[in-house]
């Protein structure tokens, strides 16, 4: 069975949580690797994804250490939607239209 293995990396701008662990994570990049594996028997080259994960790095009293999340493209897909969303909002709130005030 041949595998093949994909980094990249995303952002998020705001706290976020994924279905299946406890706990908020913070704002920041984090790097997402896709496992896949290459479908046999077919006339042209075609790969299956078999794993999504998510490095999270440790905090506190696990500083210095990280570990891979298991997560779904789909669960990654939506986490991401919602950030966008909510960094949407803020954008076109009140507040952050409101203009600077003079200091004179």
């Amino acid at each position: 069975m041949n595998m093949r293995s994909t980094r990249s990396m995303v952002t998020f701008s705001n706290p976020f949580t994924l279905p299946g662990y406890p706990g908020e994570l913070p704002a920041g990049d984090y790097e997402v690797l896709v496992e896949e594996e290459l479908l046999q028997g077919l006339s042209f080259e075609a790969y299956r994804r078999t794993a999504t994960y998510m490095t999270v790095r440790g905090k506190g009293a696990h500083a210095g250490r990280s570990e891979l999340r298991l997560t779904t493209e789909s669960d990654l897909k939506e986490a991401l939607r919602w950030d966008a969303d909510i960094f949407e909002t803020n954008k076109h709130s009140e507040a952050a239209l409101s203009p600077q005030e003079d200091l004179k």
